[in-house]
């Protein structure tokens, strides 16, 4: 009997570390919680992982699958060129990993990043101001907030080091006329960030559609976000995951499987 055979009939679980079955699972719960929010987009955006000890690669979804179907063992492994690196029944979208790949090679802290095209978040990534500093979702993540120029679907490597460049050292991206990205230590963080943000941007365009807008400057957007900040370096992230956990496995657990 072949080993490729022995591969073949063993669990996705059996065949990796502990480290990387949490990781999966993880992710996996991101996922189904980016599409209990109501953020996916069909099949069109991704969240990527880190694999815990192996730097070079990464788990990200499997192209055809709706987020709702997407569970730990169906999750593809994968390299830093998004080549599949671990046997599987699915393939992925390389388009989609240009946005993530130049994140993961630049950064030992970028073990997450979550890329989303909702209405909201699109929304202010096409308006000239981007995020307004007006409300306190919004001042806690607006320091945090780095801006990339439209060039099109994401399809073109060279892209990539624009990417990068016009991060810097921030955590979140507004992609212009297109949508939002968010990158953490841990799905948490990413989690987390995202939120806040994806928050801010529709409490924005519904106030947008009422009066006058009252406005903060910048001294109460570095205010606010030094008080927020801890909130997205570990603590915050770490005490709200559990519990999401736990909502997710009341609601549906074959995340898991």
């Amino acid at each position: 009997m072949s080993v490729a055979h022995d591969t073949k009939n063993l669990t996705v679980q059996a065949q990796v570390s502990s480290q990387e079955w949490q990781a999966r699972t993880d992710l996996a719960a991101l996922y189904r919680l980016v599409a209990g929010h109501g953020w996916d987009d069909l099949v069109f955006t991704h969240i990527s992982m880190r694999v815990p000890g192996e730097d070079e690669h990464f788990l990200i979804n499997p192209y055809g699958l709706l987020f709702h179907e997407i569970n730990a063992s169906n999750l593809v492994k994968i390299d830093i060129n998004g080549e599949i690196v671990m046997e599987t029944d699915y393939f992925i979208n390389p388009a989609g990993f240009t946005v993530h790949s130049p994140f993961h090679k630049a950064s030992e802290d970028a073990h997450c990043i979550i890329h989303l095209h909702t209405d909201y978040g699109v929304a202010v990534a096409s308006q000239k101001e981007g995020l307004l500093p007006m409300t306190q979702h919004a001042l806690i993540v607006y320091n945090e907030i780095a801006y990339h120029e439209y060039e099109g679907i994401a399809v073109d490597t060279a892209e990539c080091d624009r990417l990068l460049a016009d991060m810097g050292d921030k955590t979140i991206m507004i992609l212009r006329n297109h949508g939002t990205l968010s990158v953490g230590k841990t799905a948490a963080d990413a989690y987390l960030r995202m939120f806040f943000l994806e928050r801010a941007c529709k409490m924005q365009i519904l106030a947008q559609s009422g009066g006058t807008l009252l406005m903060q400057g910048q001294e109460m957007a570095d205010k606010v976000g030094a008080q927020g900040a801890a909130a997205f370096q570990g603590p915050g992230g770490q005490m709200i995951w559990p519990s999401l956990l736990r909502k997710l496995d009341k609601e549906d657990s074959s995340f898991r499987d």
